[in-house]
């Protein structure tokens, strides 16, 4: 199984539309972030975590060719806005796509996609399965999955472990019993917004200390904005078993 990062950038990516910063005219391609997502890669098929505005592009940059689910973290516009191109996926596998998501983001999905839902469905509509994710595990090509219950200032978010991998994005309350299920790993990826304070994010430091509280072997940060610097000047200063991630960075599981 692997896992790639389709994107680590934060809500407008980097570069951001016509920002003279020195992140955002980087040359480096580690700094040249799309809005956050994963695709998880077995024998079994493929699983997208999050379909974001750059999804379709996403999808083209990895070559794939074909997508079994989504599991969709929470109904913000920067993880949901791209879901109208899975009808791609539809034409060439010829049946819906199955989307894993709380009843509050179906909700939304509803709202935004309409069209899909509607009594009279347009030809050549994205077909979805909405399936809903509760607190229990549930299982998808073979691999188990356990919801983790973060939240995004007030609102709640969804965060997943499968095998010795846990994925968080947009978070920065993680209460106790939710840590629990994440102790144990050996990757976590973990959102790192920027080193200011923000309401709704942990900051690169919080990110870093709660990296170290749970003892993970390897911690990557992703949801990165273009406030949080150069990956080739803040990668170096990170501790020992941490990182930037990267688009296109790939882990072996």
């Amino acid at each position: 199984m692997k896992v790639t990062f389709l994107g680590t950038g934060t809500s407008q990516g980097v570069p951001v539309i016509a920002c003279p910063c020195k992140i955002c005219a980087s040359n480096d391609p580690r700094d040249k972030r799309l809005r956050s997502s994963i695709l998880i890669a077995s024998d079994a098929g493929n699983i997208v975590v999050d379909t974001t505005p750059d999804f379709r592009y996403q999808m083209l940059r990895a070559e794939v060719k074909h997508l079994e689910a989504v599991l969709i973290t929470h109904s913000h516009k920067d993880h949901i806005a791209g879901m109208d191109d899975i009808r791609a996926f539809n034409y060439f596998q010829q049946q819906p796509i199955d989307i894993y998501a709380s009843d509050f983001s179906q909700n939304v999905i509803i709202r935004e996609f309409s069209y899909a839902f509607a009594d009279f469905k347009y030809p050549g509509i994205p077909e979805m399965n909405l399936r809903t994710i509760m607190d229990d595990p549930f299982v998808i090509n073979g691999l188990q999955f356990i919801p983790i219950n973060v939240m995004h200032h007030k609102m709640p978010v969804l965060g997943f472990r499968f095998g010795d991998f846990t994925y968080i994005t947009d978070a920065n309350y993680i209460a106790p019993e939710e840590k629990e299920k994440i102790k144990g790993s050996k990757v976590l990826v973990l959102n790192a917004l920027r080193r200011e304070q923000h309401i709704s994010h942990f900051t690169l430091d919080e990110a870093i200390a709660l990296g170290k509280e749970l003892q993970i072997p390897q911690v990557y940060f992703t949801h990165i904005s273009h406030q949080l610097g150069l990956h080739a000047e803040v990668n170096p200063t990170l501790p020992e078993g941490m990182a930037l991630a990267y688009d296109g960075l790939e882990v072996d599981l």
